[in-house]
This record gives C-alpha cells, structure tokens and sequence, in this order.
C-alpha cells in the first residue's frame, strides 16, 4: 500500500505538468496524445478488478481535453465557423445526436452515455482541435510521424516476441502484440491506415532525400508489421484501397464510380445464390503460407473466424429487424446479442460475451444498437469524406497538399474497408488516424475553397 501511495505521488508532477500544457497549449497535448496512442495499454492490464477499461494515458488525457475545450469555448465563445460549419463536421454531429437519441432509448442507458461520452471526447480533440492545428496547412507530416515512430517500436516489440515462437507462426500474431493492441487485426488495420502515407512521403520529391530515406526505413518496418500481422482484412483493404487509388489517379468521375458500385451490388444480390454456393466450396483454412491465408478469406465452410463473424452478423441483423428504429442502444451489443445467436450458426469460438470483438463490424454494430439511422449517419459521413476529399483533390494546384489529401483519403479508404470485418472505433489505435485524417481533409478543403474564391476574386 505504501508503494503503490508512493508511485501515485511521483505520477502527480507530471499530471501537473500536462494540465498546465492543455490550459497553455492545445496543440502539445493532441500531439502527445498521437504519440502515445500506439503505446497506450488497457486500464485493466494494471487493474484487473475493475469494473470498467479505458486505454491509459491516451482517453484520461482525451477525457482532460474535452472539459478544457468546453470551458474555453464558455469563456472565449469562438471557435473556428469553418471547421464547425462544414459538411463533414454536420455529419458528425448528426451522428452524435443519433447516438444521443437511442442513449435516452438504451436498454442499458449507463452503457449508451459512457459510449456517447468517448465518441464525444474521440471527436473533440482528435477531429475538431486536431482540424484546427490543420487550418493552416502545416503540421500534418508532423501529426504522422509521431504515431508512425511509437508504431516502429511496437512493431519492433512484436516482431521480437514473434520470432520467439518461429516468424511465421500465424498463431502467435494474435498475443505478441499484447499488450498495446487487443489483437493482431487492430494492429493490422493501424499499420494498413499509415502505409499511403510512408509510400507518398518515400515516393514524392517535395521532400527532402533524408526524409525520403527516413520514410523507405519507416516504410520497410510498418510493412513488416503489415504482413505479420496476419490480418486478412488488412491486406483485402490495402488491395482495394489502391484499387481506388487507380481510379482517382485516372481521373474517372464520381457518377461513374457510384453507378459501377451499385450495378456490382445489383449484380450480387440478383446472383447471390450462385456466388454462396460457390464461396462454400472453398474448403482453405486460414494458415502461415501467405497464398493460403489469403485464399482462406472467402472461405465460408469451415473457416472458424469466417464463420463467427457471420454468426456475429447474422445477430446483428437479427437484433436490427427486432428493434429497427432506436436499437438496443451504443455500446450494448456484446451483453445482448447471445439469445440472437442460432445453433446452427454457433462455431468452435463463439460465446455469449462478445469474446474477441463485437458486432464485428463498423456497419453491422451501428444498426443493431442505434437502429437505421445508426448506419444511415455513420454512411452519410464516409460519403462526405470522399465526396470532400476527392473534389479538394481535384481542386488543388498545390503540389503538397495534393498528395496529403490523396494518402488521407487512401488511408481512410483502408478502414472503410476494414471496418466491414471489424470495429475498432472505440479504441484511441484506431480513432486518431481516423478521425485526423478526416481532420486533415476538412482542413486541406478550406484551403482549397479559400485558394479557389482568391484565384477567380483577382483581375484578368
């Protein structure tokens, strides 16, 4: 008791120290909070007991940000109308106030507010404050390279403890991670959302030879970790993340895209049986030769963590069609899902706790607990992120920032992906690239329209 009295009392200088830097400075503590996101562990590694988890310091350093942003927004009454304004940041209010909604309509309402609260904190310090750090076009390399270096070190970490157990041992990839990421694929999706960016800055000759030559290192290491990370949803979303990046890049116009995805959703659900039948053929268990566990990935047969995530689907669904409009609420998913769960759809891994993750899914999980407008607003801001991103893109004549909003979006892209096999979100890993790329795409598109209205306001 007496040391562990001790160990609070030395703590206490440096909580000291980093309020004094968020009342002074902002900026220092979002990128404080970007450096030690990779490094972050759960509360409950240090307290098993505990009735409730946060990733320390990063949420309790977010939580801090949050009541000083709202006392300053109290006394100054300003804040940037840009950023506030825009079309991305409506949508995500929107979001929020559907989140708020179906918390007052929670079947476990404590549960919904705690979720309400850490989006809220989530949005506030790693999007809006981090979009004003953006607002100049400066500090966005910055804000990459401070998670990508903390990232190499627990690449490093894991990779050390892989080898223990033999390099390619797929098995091992899901706990050398621990105890920084919770498993091998939010380690996958951190390392997939960084790789546009290490390639942009290795590949573009705005920057310098020795940031160039820094990069190709970086880049060598995340990919490292990329491929040991054993993440089939990771490699499936860099794959068709650079698909898009092909169209943008071949300048194929927005209504072409859009009408292509819905005549190839059309194709699939007017051919749906077939392409079942044939997807159950597929017998590839998931495994350590690279060809395999790639194949696996359409394996809907025997494939144990294919088939747990239909089943966790499958309760989603389920759940949604009892309770279409308000859901069960945010944040209840993993206590209410079991009685949805049929036999038939049981696998080796399944439980009735959400062992191993939730809904499985950034889609699934909003309709079951915030019912259609769950996933209708979460759509909604995806939609404004590349609707918004690719016009700035289109716009710009700066060379730099061309390439940011194009490795943003490319980065995101990942995730949007990712996130139909997972869900992340409520963790800090995945939460500031997430929400400050898109920080970086509000930003860059102010610059754009901001450029835009000077060059036609000058005379011919």
């Amino acid at each position: 008791m007496v040391q562990k009295h001790m160990l609070y009392a030395n703590v206490l200088p440096l909580v000291f120290a980093i309020v004094l830097l968020a009342v002074y400075s902002f900026d220092k503590v979002v990128y404080l909070i970007a450096f030690l996101a990779p490094l972050s562990i759960p509360l409950r590694e240090y307290l098993p007991g505990i009735g409730f988890d946060m990733y320390i310091p990063t949420e309790p350093l977010l939580f801090g940000l949050l009541i000083l942003f709202v006392l300053k927004i109290i006394q100054q009454r300003e804040f940037d109308r840009k950023i506030l304004l825009h079309p991305i940041s409506l949508a995500v209010y929107l979001n929020l106030f559907w989140i708020l909604i179906t918390s007052v309509t929670s079947s476990m309402p404590i549960v919904s507010f705690k979720f309400l609260l850490m989006r809220i904190w989530f949005v506030v310090g790693l999007y809006l404050l981090t979009a004003k750090l953006f607002s100049k076009g400066k500090n966005m390399e910055k804000y990459v390279w401070l998670y990508v270096f903390p990232l190499m070190l627990v690449i490093a970490y894991s990779t050390y403890r892989h080898l223990g157990y033999g390099l390619w041992n797929k098995q091992a990839a899901h706990f050398v991670v621990s105890p920084f990421y919770r498993d091998h694929t939010s380690y996958g999706a951190a390392t997939a959302f960084y790789l546009p960016f290490l390639v942009m800055f290795t590949l573009n000759n705005y920057f310098t030879k020795k940031m160039r030559f820094l990069a190709a290192l970086a880049l060598a290491v995340v990919f490292l970790g990329f491929v040991l990370s054993y993440s089939r949803a990771a490699w499936l979303s860099i794959a068709l993340a650079f698909g898009v990046w092909c169209i943008i890049k071949l300048g194929i116009r927005f209504r072409t895209l859009f009408f292509t995805m819905v005549s190839v959703i059309g194709l699939f659900v007017m051919f749906q049986s077939q392409i079942l039948m044939k997807l159950e053929q597929n017998s590839e268990e998931s495994s350590a030769n690279m060809m395999t566990h790639i194949s696996s990935m359409a394996n809907i047969s025997s494939d144990a963590s294919n088939l747990e995530r239909i089943n966790r689907w499958s309760c989603a669904l389920r759940m949604f069609a009892e309770k279409p409009v308000f859901g069960y609420g945010p944040g209840t998913y993993m206590f209410k899902y079991a009685p949805y769960q049929l036999s038939k759809d049981r696998t080796i891994i399944s439980t009735n706790s959400a062992d191993g993750g939730n809904a499985h899914s950034e889609y699934f999980g909003p309709m079951a607990e915030s019912g259609v407008m769950g996933i209708v607003t979460y759509l909604l801001i995806i939609a404004m992120v590349i609707y918004t991103a690719v016009n700035s893109y289109t716009r710009l004549n700066d060379y730099r920032l061309k390439s940011i909003v194009l490795a943003a979006l490319i980065g995101l892209i990942t995730y949007y992906i990712h996130g139909l096999m997972n869900n992340f979100l409520d963790t800090d890993k995945i939460s500031v690239p997430f929400w400050g790329f898109t920080a970086m795409v509000v930003a860059i598109d102010i610059i754009s329209r901001q450029s835009a209205k000077e060059t036609t306001s000058k005379p011919g």
